[in-house]
């Protein structure tokens, strides 16, 4: 299998794991199939068909599940990676959340309101105001100035010229385009470009942000400013993000959580570190098995409790400090570093546990989900 590998950068906190349909939810998904073919509703609705594998679905039935019963919930805030390799159903998966592909059978929720049961009007309201699309393709107006490309969902939503202008150009900022709101989108590098794509999508102050693979046609320095870009909106904003990728590392330094496809199903559902610490099946194993663990893996692993004299002294640590920075601090100081939530010693690292956890191990990590919705069949 090819992966992309190397050593992800350091990534903000992550969001906490809330219990499985939670209240917080923003989108939940339950038993979403997508099946292209004849008659394609007969194979959700039949287990036996249910159960094939694509090549016998296919000999079979002419039809291909492109997505098989997958489940989750998108928590407010978070920013949810759907990985996978092509083929593996994440961008159709994304497509259905708002109907730009029409799903087959399962339930799509939005904040409570089924989108599989909107009319064209309200569907056309979520795909203006609620959750807006970037895509890898940035679809924009040649013949528009920059300002003009992102205000032009507020102009599709009916916005006066000048509120529009006005919006257009905060945005335009936001993004690190100022002083460029006048040029055409032909004079702007492929980094440049995509940033008014984002732009044009924040400009309609979505709740929900939907990447599908918007970064994969950059080049890799331009690729890794605009992942900054999406951590530090993310960080300053807290918008619910959805992110489509094909890229480990990608996932890995955005997703607070991953939900990894193959062959249209969801084989785990869980932090990066989660993914990385207890693979679910050999599929996963194979899948991180270049990935620097102490790079993604937290003190959280490693820690254990501390005693009275160990709580009193020592370096501290966030709960969130990885493996890696962890190993730097304790190597410095020569003693076990305390881990600090809130302002109470939460427990203690020392070498030994540390190195344990680069040798690597499969870890169960700590919060993991559990249920349907934490792995999907």
């Amino acid at each position: 299998m090819s992966t992309t590998t190397g050593t992800p950068a350091s990534t903000p906190a992550r969001t906490p794991a809330g219990p499985p349909g939670s209240a917080d939810a923003v989108f939940s998904v339950d038993g979403l199939w997508k099946v292209f073919g004849p008659k394609a509703e007969r194979v959700p609705a039949d287990p036996e068909l249910a159960a094939l594998d694509p090549a016998e679905l296919r000999s079979r039935t002419g039809c291909t599940a492109a997505v098989r019963d997958v489940s989750f919930d998108v928590r407010k805030g978070e920013v949810f990676v759907v990985m996978g390799l092509s083929g593996s159903g994440k961008s159709t998966l994304v497509r259905c959340l708002t109907r730009l592909i029409e799903p087959t059978a399962g339930a799509i929720v939005i904040d409570g309101e089924d989108v599989r049961a909107m009319d064209k009007n309200r569907l056309r309201e979520l795909r203006r105001h609620r959750a807006a699309m970037v895509f890898q393709h940035f679809g924009l107006l040649p013949h528009r100035s920059v300002l003009d490309n992102v205000a032009y969902g507020l102009e599709i939503q009916g916005v006066g010229k000048a509120e529009r202008r006005e919006k257009a150009a905060e945005v335009v900022a936001k993004v690190g385009l100022e002083g460029m709101e006048q040029r055409r989108p032909g004079q702007l590098s492929g980094g440049q470009q995509q940033r008014v794509g984002l732009a044009r999508a924040l400009a309609v102050d979505p709740e929900v942000l939907l990447f599908d693979e918007p970064f994969s046609a950059l080049d890799p320095l331009i690729r890794r400013d605009m992942q900054e870009e999406v951590i530090r909106l993310h960080h300053d904003e807290g918008r619910t993000m959805v992110f489509i990728t094909h890229d480990l590392n990608e996932a890995l330094r955005l997703g607070d959580r991953i939900a990894l496809m193959r062959d249209g199903r969801v084989v785990q559902l869980g932090t990066p570190e989660e993914i990385v610490g207890s693979p679910a099946d050999d599929y996963v194993r194979e899948f991180v098995r270049d990935v620097p663990r102490e790079q993604v893996m937290t003190v959280r692993t490693a820690m254990r409790a501390a005693s009275a004299a160990e709580a009193a002294r020592g370096p501290a640590l966030a709960p969130d400090a990885t493996v890696s920075e962890a190993i730097e601090v304790v190597a410095r100081s020569g003693d076990p570093a305390r881990v600090m939530d809130q302002g109470r010693c939460v427990g203690v690292v020392d070498s030994a546990a540390l190195l344990g956890v680069v040798a690597g191990a499969d870890t169960p990590a700590a919060g993991a989900p559990d249920g349907p919705r934490g792995e999907a069949a």
